[in-house]
C-alpha cells in the first residue's frame, strides 16, 4: 500500500506478516554523503521519500526478483528492500545500515465496498479485532 498509494481504506493491522522496510547494505560498507547514493529497490516511491526526508541525493535503480545482488555486483550501494529475518542478507554479505518502518498485512477495503457494505465490514474488523486482541496484549 505504501509502494503504490492505492484509493483504499486501511481497517485493521492483522498483526501477523510482521517485517520491516530497510536500508542494507555490504559489511562494513561506509556511506559518503557527498556522492550520490546508487539504490536498487522493488519500491522506488517509498525509497524516493525516504531519501528526500533525509535531503540525500539518490539514484533510483528499480530491480524485480533478487536485489540482494545488485551491491555484491557493483550495481548499486545499497538496497531498500523488505527484512523478516534477515538470513537472505547475511547470505549475500550484507546487513540492515538503516531501518525504514515496520510492516505487517492489513485488512483494507476500497471506498465503494465500505460505502456499500459498510455493516458487514463492520462486524468483520469487529470480529477480527476480537480476536487480534488478546495477542496484542501478550506482546506488550
Amino acid at each position: 500500500m505504501l509502494e503504490y498509494a492505492p484509493e483504499v481504506y486501511e481497517l485493521l493491522d492483522l498483526g501477523v506478516g510482521r517485517c520491516r522496510m530497510a536500508v542494507a547494505a555490504k559489511r562494513g560498507w561506509q556511506d559518503n554523503p557527498d556522492r550520490t547514493l546508487r539504490v536498487a529497490t522493488k519500491f522506488p516511491s517509498i525509497a524516493g521519500r525516504y531519501f528526500a526526508g533525509q535531503s540525500r541525493s539518490i539514484d533510483i535503480i528499480k530491480l524485480s526478483g533478487s536485489i540482494e545482488l545488485a551491491p555484491v555486483l557493483g550495481l548499486s550501494d545499497v538496497i531498500v528492500d523488505i527484512v523478516e529475518t534477515g538470513t537472505t542478507l547475511r547470505e549475500n554479505d550484507l546487513e540492515v545500515v538503516e531501518e525504514i518502518l515496520p510492516i505487517s498485512a492489513r485488512l483494507i477495503a476500497n471506498r465503494a465496498s465500505f460505502k456499500f457494505r459498510n455493516k458487514q465490514i463492520e462486524t468483520l474488523c469487529s470480529a477480527l479485532g476480537g480476536l487480534l486482541l488478546p495477542k496484542e496484549e501478550e506482546e506488550a
